[in-house]
């Protein structure tokens, strides 16, 4: 007479255990969240970049968690600084500077038409009269 099957639940765990064990990967998340690497987590975690990668296709779920700790250093970072925009005005200027540029930036872009292959002409011009010998100034000096 045939023994019965076990339910699933009771049956032993075969095969080779996993790798990444909770306390692995508690210092993975938390290396993520200051916005390691992958390799810098792997180094904090004390596993092989491999093992990571491993786990990643196994668990897919993992990628897109880690992808968002990663965010959580900019997310905090963004906070500080609209945070700070009220009370130092020269980091609201700097904010605008950047987020506004055709308003508020410092550089200005020019365009230069033409053909780019010619080179550029200087003409000597006479004394310079800024020097304080008197002496021209041209692109083709010998000083240098």
């Amino acid at each position: 007479m045939a023994t019965p099957k076990k339910p699933k639940d009771q049956h032993l765990k075969r095969g080779r255990p996993e790798t990444i064990t909770p306390a692995k990967l508690a210092q993975l998340e938390q290396a993520f969240s200051i916005g390691a690497s992958d390799l810098e987590a792997c180094a904090f975690a004390d596993i092989a970049g491999s093992v990571l990668y491993a786990y990643q296709e196994r668990h897919p779920e993992f990628v897109e968690r880690k992808n968002r700790l990663k965010e959580q250093p900019t997310l905090l970072a963004r906070q500080s600084v609209v945070g700070g925009l009220r009370s130092d005005p020269h980091l609201a200027l700097k904010y605008l500077e950047r987020k506004k540029k055709d308003e508020f930036s410092l550089k200005q872009e020019v365009e230069h038409s033409g053909d780019a292959a010619r080179p550029i002409v200087v003409i000597d011009a006479g004394p310079n009269p800024y020097s304080d010998d008197g002496e021209s100034e041209t692109a083709d000096s010998d000083d240098d």
